[in-house]
C-alpha cells in the first residue's frame, strides 16, 4: 500500500478543477440529450397525432391483451379477447376458474396458446388470490412493489409487466420495446450493448413522471419503428426523425 500524501493546493486545485468540468460536462451532455428526446416526442406528435393506446375496452382487457400479444400481431390478440368476450369469461374471477382446456381453445387465435394459457393463469391467480379479483386494490400498491409481483410469474417479462403497470394501472413506467431500442439507438441516444432498464432510464431521466407523455410517446416510437425506422432498409428520407440522426446517418449494429 502507497503512504499517505497531503495533496498540496495548487495539486487540489487542479483536481477539483477536472472533477467540475466533467460534472458540468455530464450537465450538459444530459440536457442536451432531454432536449433531443423532447424535440423527438413533438415530431412524431406533429406527424402522427394521438395514438389513443392501449386497445382495449377495459384495464382487465389491457392486462390480457398485453400477455397475450407476446410473439403475435395484435389483430390475433383481437380475435383471441373476441372469443373471451363472446363467452362472457373476461372477467378476472370467471377466466380464473375457467377449466384449462377451454381457455386454451379460446386463446388459440393469438398462438402459443397452451402456453399463454399457463401464464394467464399464473397472472390470474395473483389477481384473484392476492388481491380477491380487484384491480383497483391490485393498483394501489407502490409501482415497485407490484412490478416485483408480476415480474415473479414465469412468462412475464420486463416489457409485459411494464405495460400492464402503464397501459392498465395508469403507473408512470416507461415502456421499452424492440422498437424503441432500434429508435433510440440509431439515433445516438444509447450504445448496441444498452439493456432493457437503461434504455428505460433514459427516458425517465429526461422526461416528467407523466403516465399520458410515456403512453403517447411510447406508442409514437412503435408507430416510427414500424412505418420508418425498419429493422431491413429503414425509410429514413420519409421518418419525422430524420433530421436528429447522426451526421454519418443511421447507425446500424449487426443485432439489428
Amino acid at each position: 500500500m502507497r503512504p499517505w500524501r497531503a495533496i498540496g493546493p495548487e495539486r487540489l486545485k487542479s483536481f477539483c478543477g477536472k472533477v467540475l468540468r466533467q460534472r458540468f460536462a455530464r450537465r450538459r451532455e444530459v440536457k442536451s440529450l432531454a432536449s433531443t428526446l423532447w424535440e423527438a416526442y413533438r415530431r412524431l406528435f406533429e406527424a402522427y397525432g394521438p395514438q389513443h393506446w392501449w386497445p382495449g375496452e377495459t384495464p382487465f382487457e389491457v392486462i390480457v391483451g398485453a400477455l397475450l400479444t407476446q410473439n403475435t400481431s395484435w389483430r390475433n390478440v383481437e380475435r383471441a379477447i373476441a372469443n373471451l368476450r363472446e363467452a362472457d369469461v373476461l372477467e378476472p374471477r370467471r377466466l380464473y376458474e375457467l377449466p384449462p382446456a377451454e381457455l386454451e381453445e379460446l386463446l388459440r387465435p393469438a398462438g402459443y396458446f397452451r402456453l399463454k394459457a399457463q401464464r394467464l393463469k399464473r397472472l390470474l391467480a395473483l389477481i384473484v388470490e392476492r388481491y380477491g379479483g380487484s384491480l383497483e386494490m391490485m393498483f394501489a400498491q407502490p409501482v415497485d412493489r407490484l412490478r416485483e409481483q408480476l415480474l415473479s410469474i414465469n412468462g412475464i417479462g420486463p416489457e409485459t409487466a411494464d405495460s400492464i403497470l402503464l397501459y392498465a394501472g395508469g403507473k408512470p413506467v416507461f415502456v421499452v420495446d424492440a422498437y424503441t431500442k432500434r429508435v433510440a439507438f440509431r439515433h445516438g441516444w444509447v450504445e448496441a450493448e444498452a439493456d432493457y432498464y437503461a434504455l428505460q432510464s433514459l427516458f425517465v431521466d429526461s422526461l416528467p413522471d407523466d403516465p399520458a407523455l410515456y403512453n403517447e410517446y411510447h406508442a409514437l416510437l412503435v408507430r416510427v419503428g414500424k412505418e420508418c425506422c425498419r429493422k431491413q432498409r429503414p425509410m429514413c428520407a420519409a421518418c419525422p426523425l430524420q433530421e436528429l440522426l447522426p451526421p454519418g446517418g443511421p447507425r446500424e449494429p449487426e443485432c439489428f
